[in-house]
């Protein structure tokens, strides 16, 4: 049965002071099915306190998503990154455990190296993964933007050196590299057919073939995204999991548009159905 989560970092960010409180408050007011869970750096200090307030909520988080610095510091490599990577990494995994998650999203790549070593990247995986199975939760490696390849290439080769491998596809992220319709040809419909695909991020995009000025997480209908196309391939292929809504809700203020949210799951809702 399909889910539509919502990204907790939709409405929490800079401009709200990262309140994690802010999910209590909101929860209530959305129409989704449950909750993608966003770690940011500034709640290490704090993460048990943070743990047991997400699990008084008592809400449906399936999918939690890692502190995105994490993959930056292995992109860098160096003795001292990996290991705090693989120190802040275990703390995800906890946190994923404790509040009932069982998949764990993450940026292998990030930041400015992006996959510019991109060996460093291939080479932090296992151990990621084996710190992930110890936590019981499935390890999910995002098609983040590069700056030295793409995505899709890096997937491929991941998927050569770890059969196992499993991602979650962000429409955005494969869009901004003009990758979205190589998700439809047959080169390609074994990564997805294969079942390496565990998860989506539903988002649009309104730029041009790498356009780093228009890097954003819009709304559905906000970008040039072809959802229909998109969903109708995803029925075909009997994809029936988890899809989380990113479009960012808050705005300069730290105000949150629970109504564009709202219509987000209503849009998805309509194209599953259909």
């Amino acid at each position: 049965m399909a889910e539509i989560l919502c990204s907790t970092g939709t409405m929490i960010g800079r401009p709200n002071g990262r309140d994690y409180r802010l999910l209590g408050k909101y929860a209530s007011q959305l129409h989704c099915d449950g909750f993608e869970f966003m770690m940011y750096s500034t709640w290490y200090e704090k993460i048990e306190e943070l743990t047991e307030y997400i699990k008084g909520l008592g809400l449906h988080i399936p999918v939690v998503h890692a502190q995105k610095g994490i993959g930056e510091k292995i992109s860098i490599g160096g003795e001292e990154n990996f290991a705090e990577a693989y120190r802040h990494f275990e703390l995800n995994c906890m946190l994923a455990k404790d509040i009932g998650a069982l998949k764990l999203v993450m940026h292998l790549w990030d930041g400015r190296p992006s996959d510019q070593q991109f060996f460093n990247n291939v080479k932090a995986y296992p151990v990621l993964r084996n710190i992930a199975e110890k936590y019981e939760v499935d390890l999910l490696v995002e098609n983040v933007v590069c700056n030295q390849k793409d995505p899709l290439t890096h997937m491929c080769e991941l998927v050569k050196k770890y059969p196992d491998i499993h991602f979650v596809f962000d429409t955005k992220m494969a869009a901004f590299h003009s990758q979205l319709k190589k998700l439809y040809e047959p080169e390609y419909a074994w990564l997805w057919k294969e079942g390496h695909i565990r998860h989506y991020h539903v988002n649009d995009y309104g730029g041009g073939h790498m356009d780093w000025t228009n890097l954003r997480t819009l709304p559905i209908g906000k970008g040039h995204i072809d959802f229909a196309r998109f969903f109708e391939y995803i029925g075909e292929i009997g994809y029936d999991g988890t899809y989380t809504v990113e479009a960012t809700a808050f705005d300069e203020m730290g105000a949150v548009d629970i109504d564009m949210l709202n219509d987000q799951f209503r849009k998805i809702r309509n194209y599953l159905e259909k």
